[in-house]
Order: structure tokens, then sequence, then C-alpha cells
């Protein structure tokens, strides 16, 4: 793609950054990212989607995040519309957390429905 060596530069800044973000995230986490770096970076990568047009790649293969937020946009439409909750609490995470599963539990499972969702996103490209 024409001048993508930009792109190349911006997205392996965010892999670095990341990886050392998560370096220190681990269980129990020394480090937290707050509302400032993750709506940047998922800024970033909306941009990037758009830009090489693989906005539904992205859809994809951040299911976790579009699942996160899909359950706090049920939670708030149902307890206005019916006042009753559909989750224990939103996003869905502490869900799990509040009927019993250890936080690592939680975390590992999304990790490995992030790995599969990426993995389908990337079998995705290759069928155009």
């Amino acid at each position: 793609m024409a001048g993508a060596g930009e792109l190349i530069v911006i997205c392996g800044a965010i892999v670095g950054a990341g990886l050392g973000f998560l370096w220190f995230n681990t269980y129990p986490a020394q480090v937290f990212m707050g509302d400032v770096g993750a709506l940047s970076l998922g800024a970033v990568l909306g941009v990037v989607a758009v830009i090489v047009r693989q906005e539904l790649v992205l859809v994809i293969m951040g299911g976790v995040f579009v699942m996160e937020t899909v359950s706090v946009i049920l939670q708030v439409a149902s307890y206005k519309l019916t006042g009753r909750r559909i989750f224990r609490m939103a996003p869905i995470h502490h869900h799990f957390e509040l009927k019993g599963w250890p936080e690592p539990r939680v975390i590992v499972r999304f990790w490995i429905i992030s790995v599969v969702l990426v993995l389908i996103g990337l079998a995705t490209l290759k069928l155009r």
C-alpha cells in the first residue's frame, strides 16, 4: 500500500509500548493504563483500520473489547427501560468476578478468546 511507511512506524511504536506495558501488567498489576492511554490506543487502532480499509477485521479481532462495550450498553439500556439488570455488574468481566471466578481465570479465558478471534480475523484477510 502506498504511503504505508508511516503506519509501520506508528504500529511498531504501539507494539513496543504495548509489550512493555504488558510486561509490568501481569497479575498482580504493577502499572495501570487508565482511560487516557486506553482511549488513545483505541483511537489509533481505529484510525489505522480505516486507513487500510479493514474496519470489519478490527471489529472481529477486537471482539473482547466489543463484548465489553456491548455488555455496558445492554446493562444501561436494560436498567433504564425495565429497572432490571442483565449482569451482576458491567462490564462483563466484573460479572464473572462477582460470580466467584478468580481474576486470573477471567483474564486467561479472555486471552484465549482474543487469540481465537485474532486468528479468525487473520483468516478473513486471506479469504478476500
